[in-house]
């Protein structure tokens, strides 16, 4: 599995959050290797927002870089919080423990 994290430093604000789960539901839904994608909301005002994106391979998260979902969902430059800087992180995962709810 290959996991690539967005720390996106906008303020918090309903009309990023609205923009981007927008963007999401309507970019994502067919994205060939995508097995994950997570808006997480900072809980304090000194933390960034972190997308999480987590694809089958590096090869998988390539290929949506190169495709029109990713040029959809980057393209409006005006977008609440397209301004705010950002850092992408990526990261191979070693070990996935996944527990069932008792």
């Amino acid at each position: 599995m290959y996991v690539v994290q967005n720390r996106i430093n906008s303020p918090a604000s309903e009309a990023f959050e609205a923009h981007f789960a927008e963007s999401m539901r309507n970019n994502l839904k067919d994205v060939p290797g995508l097995q994950r994608a997570a808006l997480l909301k900072p809980t304090t005002d000194d933390q960034p927002y972190v997308a999480t994106m987590e694809f089958e391979s590096k090869d998988a998260f390539l290929a949506w870089m190169r495709s029109d979902a990713f040029r959809a969902a980057h393209g409006n430059a005006d977008a609440p919080g397209m301004q705010a800087p950002a850092s992408v992180e990526a990261y191979t995962v070693v070990e996935d423990v996944r527990l069932s709810a008792s």
